[in-house]
This record gives structure tokens, C-alpha cells and sequence, in this order.
């Protein structure tokens, strides 16, 4: 019995390209490519994976005909960014065993926790900066933590 292809997580059409080079974007290279940055969110990564560059990737993806390349690409990265951070807040709040050493040979382990990988990815997934305050905002701000005296500015009444 012969094994059916994995369907796509993220169904696409792939890029259409001009070659049919065996080491270009074909499209199952561009399917592959869709499932390992879905796997590692990392572009870069993924595209080592299947043998390419990131550069090739982002030029493919800028090509006209990539919309829906590029929506599975965005939903692959979201997907493999959240992926990451699940692992590393497991790893903060579980820990991991790491192996000990003696005069060079493994003796045993020591479970560990990895905080810093938490801030990091805790860090990565701030959410984006709000839009700076207008002078009229600032203004009310600074009236209402007192820095301003007199009678409140306009939209305060």
C-alpha cells in the first residue's frame, strides 16, 4: 500500500514560476517550505530546510501571484512563533533535565529552569506600542497629574 501526501495545514496556491528548475520553488519545495516555518517560526530556518535562502523566500513571496503564498506564510509564522513560545514557557515552568559532568563523564542530572528563555519570549510577544498621544492629549495628562495649573484643558470639563 503506498502512503497518500500529508495534506496541507494551510491550503495555497502555490507561486507560479517561469522554470521548472529541480532546485527552484517548485511547488512542492513551497509547500515544504509552508510546513517547516510552520514548525520553527523562524524564515531563515525554514528555508535552510529546504534548501534555500531567506532572500530566495522573501523574493518568492514578492513575486505577483504570491497573495495566497503570502497569507499561508503569515498564518505558518504566527503559527510557529506561538509553537515556540508554548516550549518556552514549558520549559521555564517545568524545567529541564540537563546532564552532569564528573572528571568528564556523565554522572547523573539536574533538573533545571530557564527564566531567561520566559522573559525572552515573554518579552517577544509585548504587544505593538500604542499611537504617541496628541498635544491636546498631553495636555490633559499633564493637567491631571499636576503638572499643569489652572482650570482643566479643553475636552476636560
Amino acid at each position: 500500500m503506498t502512503e497518500s501526501p500529508r495534506p496541507d495545514p494551510i491550503p495555497f496556491t502555490p507561486v507560479p514560476t517561469a522554470s521548472t528548475r529541480h532546485d527552484g520553488w517548485t511547488p512542492q519545495r513551497q509547500r515544504q517550505f509552508i510546513r517547516a516555518l510552520a514548525a520553527m517560526g523562524v524564515v531563515a530556518a525554514a528555508a535552510r530546510a529546504v534548501g534555500k535562502s531567506a532572500t530566495a523566500a522573501y523574493n518568492l513571496r514578492a513575486r505577483p501571484g504570491a497573495e495566497e503564498f503570502a497569507g499561508a506564510w503569515d498564518i505558518a509564522l504566527n503559527m510557529g512563533q506561538d509553537r515556540a513560545f508554548e516550549l518556552a514557557v514549558d520549559r521555564a515552568i517545568n524545567g529541564y533535565h540537563a546532564p552532569r559532568y564528573y572528571r568528564g563523564r556523565e554522572v547523573g542530572t539536574v533538573h533545571r529552569f530557564d527564566m531567561r528563555l520566559a522573559m525572552a519570549a515573554l518579552r517577544g510577544r509585548q504587544e505593538p506600542a500604542a499611537e504617541p498621544l496628541s498635544a491636546e492629549q498631553q495636555a490633559q495628562v499633564a493637567w491631571l497629574l499636576g503638572d499643569v495649573p489652572g482650570p482643566p484643558p479643553p475636552g476636560l470639563d
